[in-house]
Formats: structure tokens, sequence, C-alpha cells
């Protein structure tokens, strides 16, 4: 028998590397907020946390106009070029002279908006802390460390920065007039884990800040675009029903709605480390091989789609223990949220592998990105309606019809291109 090649052998071991890092990493996103969620709904409660919550959710678009696409389509770039400094070196001052310079942008919309908007105005001091969270997701190269696969400094400085953010919220937050304090904390912990990846690249791999061209930087942007109209939306799926909900109802609502969301986004979080560990490696498959890229994405879907239906139904059967301990009994009205969404890992982890697994890495990046942003429209009217008539339980039936459409539009579109039958033949 013959014995597999050492290229295939030191891929699968950087490959389950980089998976145990990043689940790692998400032991860390479920234990921490273990400790800052029961914490904060308790100190700050629910109209409090749900400013909070809402100024999060608003700050987050801006957070993906700074990404731009860019952990999906410079990571791809990376995992190509990694092994020439030069065109490494260009990427990535291209990379982030764009991303610091829509931060710029980014700060000066929000403030347009925050001072001519009454409603936010109030809260102008708010807005301005959560910001940091834009800083920090520009200053950490996601993109760079997921194209190198070296998930394991993700992981370290993640880490690191989370529990520093945790120990100083616990030691200083004490009462409800704290959101404040509150929301400065936990922005500035993406801000140091920033800072900490950025120092240790120069041990990672030989990089030099350069100025790489009008034609490079054009070249960035354009081959993202599309990427960010993917990001653009599905950051609508995550963060315009609180942000609507808190539009049309008030921050007690909010309050409920995003403490249930955060308990649902911690099970569908699992799908996070498979994704960002395999999307380079099946990168490198199609690279080498069609054939050898839809055997492994059968694989990936069919053992992810069985986990995360086995989570969600969990989710589903154990809402009222899982809400009791974590949020208390203050938060009883978001049992039924948890209930609502607890569908959404399943869902979500087969959008992950036929959407982007399957169809940008085959290069459907212009029927992905249409996808999303026809059922995008779709659900921001189906929202609003629901909102209107439900209100909470409204935002979370709505998440979940989008996410079934979204679901059933991929596998027609991967259908009609004949992928769909290609994986199932394997």
């Amino acid at each position: 028998m013959s014995q597999p090649s050492r290229p295939a052998t030191t891929d699968r071991k950087r490959l389950f590397a980089n998976m145990a890092s990043l689940f790692t990493l998400q032991g860390a996103n479920y234990l921490l907020p273990l400790i800052i969620v029961p914490y904060l709904v308790r100190v700050l409660g629910p109209e409090n946390f749900g400013r909070v919550a809402f100024a999060q959710a608003f700050i987050q678009y801006f957070v993906v106009m700074t990404d731009y696409g860019f952990n999906l389509s410079a990571t791809r770039t990376v995992a190509l070029v990694r092994d020439d400094p030069e065109k490494l070196s260009n990427l990535f001052s291209a990379v982030m002279i764009v991303k610091t310079a829509l931060m710029a942008l980014g700060f000066g919309i929000m403030l347009l908006i925050v001072l001519l908007v009454p409603s936010f105005a109030k809260n102008w001091s708010l807005y301005t802390l959560v910001y940091l969270i834009v800083l920090g997701n520009v200053l950490f190269p996601t993109w760079l460390f997921q194209g190198l696969e070296r998930m394991r400094h993700i992981t370290i400085f993640t880490i690191l920065a989370r529990m520093l953010s945790v120990i100083a919220i616990i030691a200083l937050v004490h009462k409800q007039s704290d959101y404040l304090l509150a929301a400065a904390l936990q922005a500035s912990g993406m801000v140091i884990a920033g800072l900490l990846a950025l120092v240790s690249l120069t041990r990672l791999a030989p990089l030099r800040l350069q100025w790489p061209g009008v034609v490079q930087l054009r070249e960035v942007v354009v081959d993202s675009w599309h990427l960010f109209v993917y990001n653009s939306v599905t950051t609508i799926y995550a963060n315009t029903n609180i942000f609507f909900l808190g539009i049309l109802t008030n921050p007690v609502a909010v309050g409920y709605f995003s403490a249930a969301d955060k308990i649902v986004q911690a099970v569908r979080g699992l799908v996070g480390p498979i994704s960002q560990a395999v999307y380079p490696h099946i990168t490198l498959l199609k690279s080498r091989s069609d054939g050898d890229a839809l055997v492994f994405i059968r694989t990936l879907l069919r053992l992810q789609g069985a986990a995360m239906f086995a989570l969600s139904l969990a989710l589903f059967l154990f809402a009222v223990p899982i809400v009791g301990v974590l949020l208390g009994n203050q938060f009883q009205e978001s049992v039924i949220l948890v209930k609502w969404m607890a569908v959404l890992p399943f869902i979500l982890g087969l959008s992950n592998v036929l959407g982007i697994q399957t169809m940008l890495i085959f290069g459907m990046k212009k029927n992905l990105s249409h996808i999303y942003l026809t059922t995008s429209i779709f659900s921001i009217f189906l929202l609003v309606l629901l909102i209107y008539w439900f209100g909470a339980q409204g935002a979370a039936i709505s998440v979940v019809i989008s996410e079934i459409v979204l679901l059933a539009r991929m596998a027609m579109t991967l259908a009609n291109n004949g992928l769909l039958k290609k994986i199932a033949d394997l």
C-alpha cells in the first residue's frame, strides 16, 4: 500500500493543529462569556445592557466596512503567495492602508450620524467608546494569520486580551451607571489583541511596510468587492435585528433579545474555528485538484451538519435551564427567543459549507454576493413587519426565516451549476 506524500501529511498536520488552536479559542469564547455576560446582565440590568448591545450592533457595521472582505479574499491570496516575501509585503501593506483609510472614513460617518440623529446624540460618548472595536479590528490582521495558517497566535493574543478585559470589568464595573465603562473595557480588549498581533508579525513572516502603488491598492479593492457585499449583508443578519429592535421598540426588548442572541451565537460560533482552518486548506486542494477539494467538502458537509444539528437540538431542549443559569430571573423573556433561534446553528453549519467553502472557492463570488444582497433586502422588510407585530419574538422569527431562504438559494445555485450533484456523487 502506498504511503501518503510528505506534503499531504504536512498539510493535514497543519490543518489539525490550526483547528485545535481555533477550538481552544472557541473554548475560551465559551468560558469567558460564562463569566462576563451573566455578570453584566445582572449588574447593568436589561435596559443598560440593551444600550450597550445596541451600540455594539451599530458599530459592527463599521467593522464590516473596514474588513471589506479581506478576511476571505486576502486570506486566499496570502495562502498562495506566502512563500514570496516581496508579494506578501506588498499585499500586507496594501490591505493595511485600505483598512486604515476605511476606518477613518467610517469614524467620520459615525460622528455625522450621531450628531444629526437626536436619539443617537444623547449617547454620543457610548458610540465613540465602542468605536475602539473598529480600531482593534484594523490592528489585528486576522486575514494574514489565517493565510499563513498560524492560528495558534490568533488564539494566544485573543485569549490574553479577553482575559484582561474580563478581569478589568469585574474589578471596575459594579453598578448600572457603569455601562460606559463596561463598553469601553470590552472594546479595549480588541485593541490590546491587535497591538500584540502586530508586534509578533516580525517573528512570523518576512514583512516590511512599503508603499504598494496605486495598481496594487486598486487590485485589492476590486478583488474584495463581491466579498465586501457578502460580508455586509451577513452583518445585516447578525446585527440589524438588534439595530431595528432598538429603533422600533426600547432598550429593554433589545436587552432580552441580545442576551438570547449571545447564547445562540456562542453555539453558532463553533463553526468559526472549522471555517477559518479549512478555508485556506480547501483553497490549496482546489489549486491542485477540483476532485480533492470536493471530496473534502462532502466530508465536511456531513460531519459539520450532523454536529450542528445535535447542538441545535440540545439548545432547544435545554433553553430554560441555560437561560436560568446564564442570565438569571430578570431574563426569563429570553427563553422563548432562544427556542426560536435554536435551529440557527444547524442552518449556519450547512450554509457555511455551501457558501464559503464551496461557492467562494469555486469562483462563484458574484453569485454568492447576489444571493446575500437580495435576501438581505427581503429580510429587512420581513424584520420590520415581524417586529411591529411580535416585538422581540418577531426579530427571532425573522432571522430564522431569512437564514432558511439563504440556505435554499445557495443549494439551488449549486444544483444549477452542477456542483451539488458532483458533491453528492463522490
